[in-house]
C-alpha cells in the first residue's frame, strides 16, 4: 500500500500485548500510523497521528505500555523530541525532551515496557520512563560513543543490560545494575520530571570493534549479538567480557549473513519473537530472510517483486514469523505472507 510520498523509516509489530499481535505502526515524515494485518492478506489503517511541527521527520518508533497496561507508541526523529502517544485515547501522553539532536532509534524494555532507551545523533543514549516522562539515565561521556548513536537494544532476559552502536564503528554493552534505584525512583517521582536526579553513566562494561564502518543496527540473540554495518553483511558474534576488568574483553565472530546491495547506512533488520529468523531489506527493494537456528547460515528465501525497486529502510517480522512487512523510501508498505500448503 502507498502510505504517502514521504520515506518510511520504521515499521514495528506489537510484541508486548497478545491482543495486538496483528497491529503494527509505521513512521515517516511527521506521521505515525497504526495498521491492522487482516487475515485475508489485507492491511487496514486504524489511526494516524501527524506532528504539529511540519519539519519533523520520524526515524523510529517503538511500542511501549503504561503501568495499567494501556498501549503506547513512542516515536522520535530529526527534532530530537520523543512523542509518547496513548493509543487508547489517541492523545499525546508525554513529550520527552532532552536529546540535543535527532533520535535514530527507540527500543522498549520487554520485561518492563514503561522503560525505553533512545539512541541519538548527540552521541548519547538515554533511558526514559514513558509513564512519568522522566529521563532516568544518560549514557555518554568518557567511555561513550564518539559519533552518532544509530541503534540500541535491550538484552532479552538480563533487565539491566543493553547494547548500543553507531557511526564510531563500535558496539558497546552497558549495565544499569548499580543505577537501578534510579529506575525504581522514576515510577514514584511526584515532583517536576525536570527535577529528577538524572544520572550520567560514562563507562560501558564492554566495547567491541567487529566492524570497520558505521554500525547501524544491533540486536541481542540470547547472549550473542547480531550487528550490521554498511559492508553488505550481518555478523553474529559473541562478546566475551573480562569479569575483573570492565570495558575489556574479546569478540568472536561466529557467523556471517551476506546481504547484497546494502552498503548505505540506516537499513535495519528485524527478527520474529522466537528469534528463529531474520529479515532485512536492501537498496534494490529485495528482502533476505535468514534462518537463525542453523549453522552454517541458511538463506530461507529472497523476496522480490518487479514493482519493489526502492530502498527498504526497515522490515518487521510478525510474532510467529509468518508475515514480513517492509517500510520503503518511496512511502510504500509491502506485506509478504508465508504460504502454508
Amino acid at each position: 500500500i502507498q502510505e504517502g510520498k514521504k520515506p518510511l523509516y520504521a515499521v514495528v509489530f506489537n510484541f508486548l500485548d497478545s491482543r495486538f499481535f496483528n497491529v503494527f505502526v509505521t513512521a515517516g515524515g511527521n506521521k505515525i500510523t497504526l495498521y491492522n494485518c487482516l487475515e485475508d492478506g489485507a492491511i487496514s489503517a486504524l489511526q494516524s497521528y501527524s506532528d504539529e511541527d511540519k519539519e519533523e521527520s520520524f526515524y523510529t518508533v517503538s511500542w511501549a505500555c503504561g503501568v495499567k497496561g494501556n498501549p503506547f507508541v513512542a516515536a522520535g526523529g530529526v527534532k530530537g523530541i520523543i512523542r509518547v502517544i496513548d493509543v487508547n485515547n489517541e492523545t499525546i501522553h508525554k513529550s520527552l525532551v532532552g536529546h540535543g539532536d535527532s533520535v535514530n532509534e527507540i527500543r522498549t524494555q520487554p520485561l518492563k515496557p514503561q522503560l525505553v532507551i533512545t539512541a541519538s545523533k548527540d552521541e548519547s543514549v538515554r533511558l526514559w520512563n514513558v509513564e512519568t516522562g522522566i529521563c532516568i539515565l544518560i549514557f555518554a561521556g568518557a567511555g561513550g560513543h564518539r559519533y552518532e548513536v544509530l541503534s540500541v537494544d535491550f538484552h532479552p532476559t538480563e533487565i539491566y543490560r543493553f547494547a548500543s552502536c553507531g557511526m564510531d564503528t563500535t558496539i558497546k554493552i552497558w549495565s544499569m545494575k548499580e543505577f537501578w534505584t534510579y529506575v525504581e525512583k522514576s515510577y514514584t517521582w511526584k515532583d517536576d520530571p525536570s527535577k529528577f536526579p538524572t544520572k550520567f553513566v560514562q563507562f560501558p562494561v564492554f566495547t567491541a570493534s567487529v566492524h570497520t564502518n558505521y554500525v547501524d543496527c544491533n540486536r541481542w540473540f540470547g547472549d550473542f549479538i547480531l550487528s550490521k554495518s554498511v559492508d553488505n553483511e550481518i555478523l553474529l558474534w559473541e562478546p566475551q567480557l573480562k569479569e575483573n576488568s570492565p570495558g575489556e574483553g574479546t569478540s568472536d565472530v561466529l557467523q556471517r549473513y551476506p546481504v547484497p546491495m546494502s552498503d548505505i547506512w540506516f537499513i535495519k533488520f528485524s527478527c520474529d519473537f522466537q528469534l528463529s529468523s531474520l529479515a532485512i531489506g536492501n537498496q534494490e527493494g529485495k528482502i533476505y530472510v535468514w534462518d537463525l537456528k542453523s549453522c552454517p547460515p541458511v538463506l530461507i528465501t529472497k523476496l522480490s517483486h518487479n514493482q519493489s525497486k526502492c530502498v527498504i529502510r526497515q522490515t518487521a517480522l510478525s510474532v510467529d514469523g509468518s508475515t514480513i512487512l517492509a517500510a520503503c523510501e518511496d512511502g510504500t508498505i509491502w506485506r509478504w505472507d508465508v504460504i502454508t500448503k
